[in-house]
């Protein structure tokens, strides 16, 4: 054989060997196709979209406050002698909160008391126990209980009987007429001293009911350098520390009471018809991320805000843990009173990204991507405004394997 016949041989052996290595690649290449058709069919679980009727929900912002806050004052100058509290400190109505020197105001009311406690005496009037001055109103001053106006109603009295005497005595002229003016000028002074005896003690209670004044004051001003809560809460500032001096007037600390807290919202125009005394509020802080409390309106304002086109109401909120702090932010819903219809869809049917939400509606065995616009949320389930209609069905499944066109089973 010579070596152009044996080339010849090996060529067709070679043809031959490729022809048969290309047909187990088209039939390998052909199986690997029919194996990733069946891998693409992504399992989807669709849902088909309703209408029902939706809770609707007005957004509104605002700020939480304390129900009650105040600015508590001295109400008499002094030293602090001390202070029992500190920022935090839960207090109940009356509670100490500063104590300022009572040196003074015990003096004066000491004075005030012996003061009145001198009228007293000169007027007859009972001395309390205890040395305090009593007080006659509800029975009653009797002019002539005072032992000056009963002493000079004796000379009186007697003036009057001499002065009887003598006028028979007179008619049966036994008297001479001198002596019987005389009688009746002694009567006549005595009945002056003792109108003026009656108008003295009158003077005289009524200096007592001023001295009286005067007591209750200087008893306020003792009572008053005890600086108390005016009611159940706690401390939100200490303004003074002991040994500070304090003016009639300068605050010395802040109490809050923060059960329940008030939240302060702010409601749009349109919005104005729909939120009444009485309507549940759901609210978000920020310190609590996730969890929602709730409240009640119990304040609307009778007027809008003319720069803002704006309505303020306030809603109660309960507090009994003191989670919430007066200042926190928060983001509320209040619920309108009538439910209208929408569409919705299981919230896991659709996607969101870059503040974009989409869904994939299914088609038989593909699926079709659809960019739409969210509502209100209902439990599990959210509203679709735009984008998609009542009886379509989206995919709930898998949503990251999905692309438009892509194939998917049920």
């Amino acid at each position: 054989m010579n070596r152009a016949a044996f080339n010849r041989i090996v060529m067709v052996a070679a043809l031959a060997t490729a022809g048969a290595f290309g047909a187990a690649c088209s039939t390998g290449d052909a199986k690997t196709k029919d194996q990733s058709a069946a891998v693409a069919a992504v399992a989807v679980s669709p849902a088909t979209a309703t209408e029902q009727p939706i809770a609707r929900f007005i957004r509104a912002t605002g700020t939480l406050m304390a129900e009650e806050q105040s600015e508590v004052a001295a109400e008499t100058p002094g030293r602090v002698v001390a202070a029992p509290i500190e920022r935090g400190t839960p207090v109940a109505q009356g509670a100490e909160l500063v104590r300022i020197s009572s040196t003074e105001t015990d003096a004066q009311l000491q004075e005030a008391e012996a003061n009145a406690a001198q009228i007293e005496a000169r007027l007859g009037l009972t001395i309390r126990a205890g040395g305090a001055p009593g007080n006659d109103g509800d029975r009653g001053f009797d002019v002539n209980a005072v032992p000056e106006v009963q002493n000079a109603k004796a000379g009186y009295d007697l003036a009057q009987s001499e002065f009887n005497r003598i006028q028979s005595l007179l008619s049966q002229r036994v008297v001479s007429q001198s002596e019987f003016d005389q009688r009746r000028t002694q009567m006549e002074a005595a009945r002056q001293q003792y109108e003026a005896a009656k108008n003295g003690a009158s003077q005289q209670y009524q200096s007592l009911q001023a001295a009286r004044a005067r007591v209750a004051l200087a008893r306020k001003s003792a009572a008053d350098t005890v600086v108390r809560a005016p009611f159940n809460g706690s401390v939100a500032q200490r303004l003074v520390s002991v040994g500070d001096y304090v003016t009639k007037g300068m605050k010395v600390a802040v109490v809050v009471r923060v059960n329940p807290l008030r939240v302060q919202l702010t409601i749009p125009e349109q919005f104005v018809s729909a939120v009444a005394v009485g309507s549940p509020v759901n609210f978000e802080v920020d310190a609590y991320a996730g969890r929602r409390f709730e409240g009640k309106v119990r304040y609307v304002s009778p007027s809008l805000q003319a720069d803002q086109r704006a309505l303020t109401i306030e809603a109660a909120v309960p507090n009994p843990n003191g989670e919430l702090k007066p200042g926190f932010f928060a983001t509320a819903l209040i619920e309108q009173p009538a439910k209208t219809a929408g569409v919705v869809v299981p919230a896991t049917a659709v996607q969101s990204s870059g503040g974009t939400a989409r869904v994939f509606v299914v088609n038989g065995d593909r699926v079709e991507e659809r960019i739409v616009t969210t509502g209100q949320t209902a439990g599990e389930l959210v509203e679709i405004t735009k984008g998609l209609k009542n009886g379509e069905r989206v995919a709930t499944k898998n949503l990251p394997k999905l692309v438009d066109g892509a194939k998917v089973q049920s």
